[in-house]
C-alpha cells in the first residue's frame, strides 16, 4: 500500500478540477435518475405496469442512493465521516446491482429459475453489505470480482430472461452490463487523470441504459 493510501482513499489525492468533473458526472446522473426514474414510475403506476411499482421503486432507488452517497464520499475532504462514508459508498454498490435485476427477476417470479435467482442475487448483494460495513479493509479488489459475478450472473438464466423480456430490452440490458464493466478499466487506472470522473461517467451511461431497458420493458412494450 503506497505512502498515504488507505483502503478508503487513494494514495494521489485529486486535483480541483478532476473532483469538479467528478461532482459534475455525479450531478448529471442523479438528475437523469430521478428525472427519467419518475417518469418511468408515473407511467408504469398508472397506465402500465402497477404490479410491478415495488420491484421498479427498489431500483429507482437503490440508484438515486447509490449516485448520493458516492457523490458524498467522493467530494469530502479526509477525515472521519469520509471514512464512514467508504463504507455506505461501497455497500450501496452490492444493494443497487440486486436493485438493478429486482425488476426483470419479478417479471420472471412465477418460475424457479426467476425464483432462485432472487434469492441468490440478494443473498449474494446483503452479504456484500454486511462485509462492507463490517470488515470494508477486507477483500479489496477481490470485491470488484464479486461486484462483477452478481452483476453478469443474470447469464445463467439468460435464455429465460431472452424469453420473457423484448429484446430491445435484453440488448440494452447486455449494453449496460458491459459500459458498467469496461469503465472498471479507468476506476483501476489510477494514474490516468480524471479517472475517477471517468469511471463514474461509465456508471452513469451504463445505468442510463438499464434505465431505457426498464423503460422499453414496463411501458413501451405495453402501450
Amino acid at each position: 500500500m503506497s505512502p498515504g493510501r488507505t483502503w478508503w482513499t487513494k494514495g494521489r489525492p485529486f486535483t480541483l478540477a478532476e473532483l469538479i468533473a467528478d461532482g459534475v458526472v455525479h450531478g448529471v446522473g442523479i438528475v437523469v435518475a430521478i428525472a427519467f426514474g419518475s417518469v418511468l414510475l408515473g407511467y408504469a403506476a398508472f397506465r402500465t405496469a402497477p404490479e410491478q411499482i415495488p420491484a421498479l421503486a427498489i431500483y429507482v432507488g437503490s440508484l438515486v442512493v447509490l449516485l448520493s452517497v458516492s457523490l458524498a464520499f467522493n467530494l469530502v475532504p479526509i477525515s472521519p465521516i469520509k471514512r464512514t462514508l467508504a463504507r455506505f459508498d461501497q455497500a450501496a454498490i452490492f444493494l443497487f446491482i440486486a436493485g438493478s435485476y429486482t425488476p426483470f427477476l419479478a417479471i420472471m417470479g412465477g418460475t424457479a429459475s426467476g425464483n432462485l435467482m432472487m434469492v441468490l442475487v440478494w443473498g449474494a448483494a446483503l452479504i456484500g453489505v454486511a462485509l462492507k460495513l463490517i470488515v470494508p479493509e477486507r477483500f479489496g479488489r477481490m470485491a470488484i470480482v464479486f461486484y462483477l459475478g452478481i452483476g453478469w450472473s443474470g447469464v445463467l438464466v439468460f435464455q429465460t430472461l431472452a424469453a420473457t423480456l423484448p429484446p430491445t430490452t435484453l440488448w440494452l440490458m447486455v449494453a449496460g452490463g458491459i459500459t458498467y464493466s469496461l469503465g472498471i478499466i479507468f476506476h483501476l487506472w489510477e494514474r490516468l487523470k480524471f479517472h475517477n470522473a471517468l469511471w463514474h461517467a461509465f456508471v452513469v451511461v451504463g445505468a442510463t441504459l438499464h434505465l431505457w431497458a426498464m423503460f422499453d420493458c414496463m411501458v413501451l412494450s405495453r402501450l
